[in-house]
């Protein structure tokens, strides 16, 4: 179900910057990776939203976005690194990017991260 209006402008940059001569899913998926892991400007500040599984209430928690994740992990999906802001900032989690939201972005990431959450609201997929 498609939740937001197309936007041609997106839908140009992803058709023909992102996805450009891209066959198959992987491709697809190394097409949005390198995308992004070029147009992020990596570290940046996030809050990290998840669903709790055994209460389903949502936690929240501030986050300092590394960089994206290997490539072999972003086949299915685009994961990112994060560290925790203010508790244990050695202990490194990778999480799905969609599941973060960017604190006060610049423009080159508010186009990129938005780029991403318009595919995933378009119900578009690798």
């Amino acid at each position: 179900m498609v939740s937001i209006e197309k936007d041609e402008s997106r839908e140009e940059r992803i058709t023909y910057e992102i996805i450009v001569d891209a066959y198959d899913e992987q491709e697809v998926a190394m097409g949005w990776y390198y995308y992004l892991n070029d147009n992020i400007n990596f570290p940046f500040a996030g809050k990290w939203s998840r669903k709790v599984r055994k209460t389903g209430k949502i936690q929240e928690k501030e986050v300092k976005v590394l960089g994206m994740a290997s490539e072999d992990e972003c086949l299915s999906d685009m994961y990112v690194e994060v560290v925790d802001v203010g508790n244990n900032e050695d202990n490194v989690h990778t999480v799905r990017l969609s599941d973060i939201e960017a604190i006060d972005p610049d423009e080159k990431n508010q186009q990129a991260l938005g780029d991403w959450q318009y595919w995933i609201e378009q119900g578009y997929h690798f």
